[in-house]
């Protein structure tokens, strides 16, 4: 077994149960390496020596059988710019708060790796929208996708901005609003949810349109197919507009262009047997609760 272990959240209370997976890991005999930085904090709380380590843009290899996230729903989504296409399969050990990517809580970090050694589990492929190279961003020349949503949004100002918006090369309609979300399955439990949107299962080949306290009352969020290309054009008050792929943000001068297709990769989530999407939504989100369930 092959592991590579990945955090971005440094707390003091998370090194128990890191040490918990080495252990466990080491009881397996599998090789593991640790990103850099995160190792880096280990050795230096003297928890854990003689490992190898990777970067983002090295170290890392399609030899790997499973990548192990340690944090919340946020570093998966960093995890994801350090697997890219090597087809890694991940998994979250939830250190936050709701977890909803992250399934596991860290309680229950042994498991991991023995759900996984049995293989109770599947491997559910979660689709990427990206930023087209030629839309010409420089802070996303390298990295223009995004797991969850690519959101276009106002900037330097209270006024709302237009997104005027084509699929296919055909008009759909200008959205008066604070912004546009073009969401994945993956991320229709996150910003586009709060926003109205609808919840749609990772397997779905879809995308969601969902706009941003829309000022046209009839502006609903639209549910497209995900070979669908989408062409923006934000205009407004101030001369530049945000355009953001999950966290990662920049700066986008009006008027310009912007091209989203899905992303011609997918990334691989690892889907344990006793935490499904359906028990997910249902403990996390809530859903459908009611006293007479």
């Amino acid at each position: 077994m092959k592991v590579a272990i990945y955090s971005q959240t440094y707390q003091e209370d998370t090194l128990s149960y890191v040490v918990e997976l080495l252990d466990e890991l080491h009881k397996e005999k599998a090789k593991v390496s640790i990103e850099a930085e995160f190792y880096a904090y280990l050795v230096n709380n003297r928890a854990s020596k003689g490992y190898d380590t990777f970067t983002d843009s090295k170290g890392l290899d399609d030899s790997f059988d499973i990548f192990i996230s340690f944090g919340g729903d946020g570093t998966i989504l960093r995890a994801t710019t350090f697997v890219r296409n090597l087809g890694i399969p991940i998994v979250g050990v939830n250190t936050g708060r709701l977890g909803f990517l992250s399934t596991f809580s860290k309680e229950e970090v042994r498991n991991v790796v023995q759900e996984f050694k049995t293989g109770k589990y599947c491997i559910i492929e979660r689709s990427l929208v990206a930023v087209n190279p030629e839309s010409d961003i420089p802070e996303f020349k390298d990295l223009n996708f995004a797991l969850n949503e690519i959101t276009v949004s106002r900037k330097d100002t209270t006024s709302m901005i237009t997104v005027e918006t084509y699929l296919n090369g055909e008009y759909l309609t200008s959205y008066w609003a604070d912004g546009l979300i073009i969401a994945t399955p993956t991320g229709s439990t996150g910003y586009s949810l709060s926003c109205g949107g609808p919840v749609i299962v990772p397997s779905a080949k879809s995308l969601v349109l969902t706009p941003i306290a829309p000022h046209n009352l009839n502006a609903r969020p639209l549910v497209i197919s995900d070979d669908t290309e989408i062409r923006l054009k934000v205009s407004g008050r101030e001369e530049e507009h945000l355009i953001s792929l999950d966290s990662r943000i920049a700066s986008v001068e009006n008027e310009k262009v912007i091209t989203i297709k899905k992303a011609d990769f997918t990334i691989k989530m690892i889907e344990y047997a006793s935490e499904s999407f359906l028990k997910t939504i249902r403990n996390k989100l809530l859903w459908g609760e009611d006293r007479r369930n």
